[in-house]
């Protein structure tokens, strides 16, 4: 097991982003551009909470989570957005923000 999958906060991305993957192909067409920043953001969160963790100066990690984290924060706003197109139900939307709200505060401990 690498270090990074340790943290909960990478798991949690994890989790996130597999729900992010399910959800895609629910949203309607015309939506592409959405999607894309939705995916590209999603995908971006775990990847910098890795290489974080790869970062041997305290400077820099603290850089990759906060990319990390402004990312999350992208995904929140993108949450509130799909949730208008009613693509998936409330209450699957509800645990993937409540993801996001968690993911955003342990990255913002993480920046400090």
């Amino acid at each position: 097991m690498l270090d990074y999958e340790k943290l909960d906060v990478y798991n949690c991305s994890i989790e996130h982003l597999a729900f992010v993957f399910k959800a895609m192909p629910l949203v309607p067409r015309g939506y592409s551009a959405l999607v894309d920043q939705w995916r590209r953001a999603a995908v971006s969160v775990p990847l910098n909470i890795a290489e974080a963790v790869g970062k041997t100066s305290e400077a820099d990690r603290r850089n990759r989570y906060a990319i990390a984290r402004g990312e999350a924060m992208e995904c929140g706003a993108i949450l509130d957005v799909v949730r208008l197109l009613e693509v998936a139900p409330d209450v699957e939307l509800a645990r993937a923000k409540n993801l996001i709200v968690r993911i955003v505060g342990m990255l913002t401990k993480l920046c400090q």
